[in-house]
């Protein structure tokens, strides 16, 4: 088999294939014996008809269509690992010239274009320069922390007037469309400003005491008339105020494991200062991101754009033509780069994922979608989406390699210490718990998928992608045209 590689743009390339018939010869024999097997000739069993036979009843041109449209995926793909292609989504097949079906000599001829992995070149990590907020942890910080614990232990007390944004209420409502009552509901517990009522709900009943009521109207959210303006009746029954514990030493020994006030609040403190202390490593990594792509003209291929679009289109339950399309267009296209980037970086320092970051890495992404770890290493690997996961996670250790060589400071000037943010972004994830089991994460992965997840996996070997039936196609139009 003879194959060129011609660079049509920096993301789109053409290959041109040429197959001599003797390799397509086991193709056409691996085709009789399909064919074979489906069809029926008296005085012949299923699966023992002659291939002279085959060629009067069904033809050798239905034969070579079939041995081609098994073939040409492998022949692609043979052409795409010659060639060094690095493929970024499904090929659209032009096949050129078959075999004349009447001899047993002839070429089969394809072209494929696909879009591929630009070449970029990446900048020296260590001139990279940016700057995040400063660590500030003030008084007023450590008084909304320990409101909010003192929220957790505080108890609802009936008052005696005007309900108030923060304020709870026991609520009668009932919903009318065109005079008719289609919803009610009695002893609804609610707190102002939540806005987990119908639309207008807060407006309505602050201002308000109980057995007063008020009529506004709101769409409804649901059931048979849901979208339709409803009139809305609501009446309170109670208000109440949720009182909070004293913040002394009582409410420190009940709320934690300290004796005094002083001593929560110090821990406090420290929780704060842990939590500005990642949101600096989250606003660092973008941060970082974003100069790399200053630096670096990245181009993306349009079609990768477009199903990044159509996913997310898809996601939110609309149509591909929604306007919405548009508007998340420039984050798709930028968030693409920064991935073709992330895997340029990860290809120069020849980083590797080790099987245990791959689990790490499944056991975080599992709780993201409220699953139990070992089903979710299940799904994802009957998905086929374990190269994917690998190639994630080589991307977040590529950013962890350019954040540990870049400057980052804040904004008064003094370095700031990424140590625990970069461990965390070099991993991947965070670490495995104690109570779970990698080896049953793991097993949940099958032969080929457990060789991803092998110590040492290179994130930067793509496997290319092809669409059988796609080609198969082409492949089919090709024979029929010949």
């Amino acid at each position: 088999m003879k194959s060129t590689v011609e660079t049509l743009a920096p993301t789109r390339v053409k290959l041109s294939v040429e197959v001599p018939y003797e390799e397509l010869r086991p193709s056409i024999e691996a085709a009789y014996k399909t064919i074979g097997a489906q069809v029926q000739v008296p005085g012949f069993r299923r699966g023992k008809v002659p291939s002279r036979i085959i060629d009067q009843r069904v033809g050798r041109g239905a034969v070579l269509q079939e041995a081609i449209n098994e073939a040409l995926p492998t022949f692609y793909q043979q052409a795409v690992t010659e060639n060094s292609v690095r493929v970024l989504g499904r090929p659209e097949v032009d096949v050129s010239e078959v075999p004349d079906p009447t001899a047993t000599d002839g070429e089969l001829k394809f072209t494929a274009e696909v879009d591929v992995r630009p070449e970029l070149s990446v900048p020296d990590l260590t001139t990279l320069s940016v700057t995040v907020d400063d660590l500030e942890v003030g008084d007023a910080d450590v008084d909304e922390r320990l409101d909010a614990l003192r929220t957790r232990f505080g108890t609802l007390e009936t008052v005696d007037r005007p309900a108030q944004t923060g304020d709870f209420l026991q609520l009668d409502l009932v919903a009318r469309v065109e005079g008719e009552e289609v919803d009610s509901a009695t002893g609804i517990s609610y707190e102002i400003g939540s806005g987990t009522m119908l639309e207008g709900t807060d407006e309505a009943v602050v201002g308000l005491s109980a057995d007063e009521e008020a009529i506004f109207t709101s769409p409804l959210r649901g059931g048979e008339h849901a979208g339709a303006d409803a009139e809305i009746t609501v009446v309170v029954k109670a208000v109440k105020e949720r009182a909070l514990p004293a913040a002394d030493d009582d409410f420190a020994q009940l709320a934690s494991e300290f004796d005094t006030v002083e001593e929560l609040r110090a821990d406090l403190r420290a929780q704060v200062e842990s939590t500005k202390r990642v949101d600096q490593g989250v606003q660092a990594r973008e941060k970082v991101i974003e100069a790399l792509l200053e630096a670096v003209e990245v181009p993306v291929p349009a079609s990768l754009v477009d199903d990044e679009v159509a996913r997310h289109l898809e996601g939110e339950g609309k149509e591909l033509d929604d306007p919405h399309g548009e508007e998340i267009r420039p984050d798709a296209e930028k968030a693409l780069k920064g991935q073709l980037l992330l895997d340029a970086i990860a290809e120069q320092e020849k980083v590797q994922v080790s099987r245990d970051e791959l689990i790490q890495f499944l056991v975080s992404s599992s709780r993201q979608y409220g699953m139990e770890p070992n089903e979710f290493a299940k799904a994802v690997d009957e998905a086929g989406q374990v190269p994917a996961m690998v190639q994630e996670v080589g991307r977040r250790k590529a950013l962890a390699i350019a954040m540990e060589r870049a400057t980052v400071t804040d904004a008064s000037g003094a370095t700031v210490d990424l140590e625990a943010s970069l461990s965390r972004q070099a991993a991947g994830v965070p670490d495995v718990p104690q109570t779970l089991s990698a080896d049953g994460v793991a097993d949940e992965l099958s032969e080929g998928a457990a060789a991803e997840a092998a110590e040492g996996a290179d994130v930067t070997d793509e496997t290319p992608e092809v669409s059988t039936d796609e080609a198969s196609d082409q492949a089919s139009d090709g024979a029929q045209k010949a």
